[in-house]
């Protein structure tokens, strides 16, 4: 039922979204979308970074579309390989149970976009610029850095490549993967993994927001992600390092460009903000 079409997961995860600006603000979730709308029409600088933000997701949208343009035929899958060899095939053998697939597969498809999402409108409800702002920069860092990867060092998926031995676990749960969400995210685009910086990423912030809740929801949301991309079969451990490294860069920059960008007094908001989280 949750992955029949990409319109069910799209249904699925706003519904999600929903629940976790409730969890993670206690506050009507529908007011986030009120807030953020007066947060466009007060800052000239956050209807930029919004635009910012949407301008780099339709980039790595279309980046498949500029791969195949610039015909660039190099395979860096056997280095890789030759890196770190059957790491991802030990831990999937190790620890692959057929309960825990249904819950890596739904945190893997559902749990990305959402807690990404969601993050906003925790951050916005609870009067947090800083993080608001810095959420925003990251997000653009993450996937601005990670773009120049995925058209010149292109890595495949550890299961399609024969000698790793490892198998697409994916497919127990998600059979029209390669038909429905595979359009999303090419073969070869792994490193870095994404799936850890941005989730990595959003725990990272959520420490700094001081949002307890919020804390748990995310480095929980991190750890099963990190762990799914090698008990699914899909990224290499390289991916998870190049990934996990991006994600304290893009928050570091996040967070420091945030700061440059709010004047002192909505900073302020921020820290009275921060000593009231739960």
């Amino acid at each position: 039922m949750l992955y029949q079409s990409m319109n069910h997961i799209v249904l699925y995860t706003a519904l999600l979204v929903v629940l976790l600006i409730w969890i993670g603000s206690r506050r009507n979730p529908l007011l986030a979308v009120v807030e953020i709308g007066k947060e466009l029409l007060h800052s000239y600088k956050f209807l930029l970074l919004i635009v910012g933000t949407f301008g780099v997701l339709a980039l790595n949208k279309y980046e498949l579309q500029i791969e195949n343009k610039i015909h660039y035929s190099s395979d860096f899958t056997a280095f890789v390989f030759g890196l770190e060899g059957h790491f991802v095939h030990n831990l999937q053998q190790l620890f692959y149970t057929p309960w825990l697939t249904p819950i890596i597969v739904f945190f893997y498809i559902f749990m990305l976009q959402s807690v990404l999402a969601a993050s906003l409108g925790v951050y916005v409800l609870g009067k947090n610029r800083l993080m608001l702002y810095a959420t925003c920069y990251a997000i653009i860092i993450n996937y601005s850095l990670a773009i120049p990867f995925y058209l010149y060092f292109p890595v495949n998926e550890v299961w399609s490549y024969i000698p790793a031995g490892v198998r697409f676990t994916m497919l127990d749960v998600f059979p029209k993967f390669e038909q429905e969400y595979r359009p999303l995210s090419g073969l070869n685009n792994c490193f870095p993994s994404l799936h850890t910086s941005i989730s990595v990423t959003m725990a990272l912030l959520a420490y700094r927001s001081g949002n307890r809740r919020w804390m748990i929801i995310t480095t929980i949301s991190a750890a099963v992600i990190v762990f799914g991309i090698f008990y699914l079969g899909i990224h290499w451990l390289t991916d998870m390092i190049g990934g996990s490294l991006l994600a304290v860069f893009a928050t570091s920059m996040g967070v420091q460009l945030a700061k440059l960008t709010l004047r002192s007094g909505e900073e302020s908001l921020s820290i009275r903000n921060r000593a009231k989280a739960n």
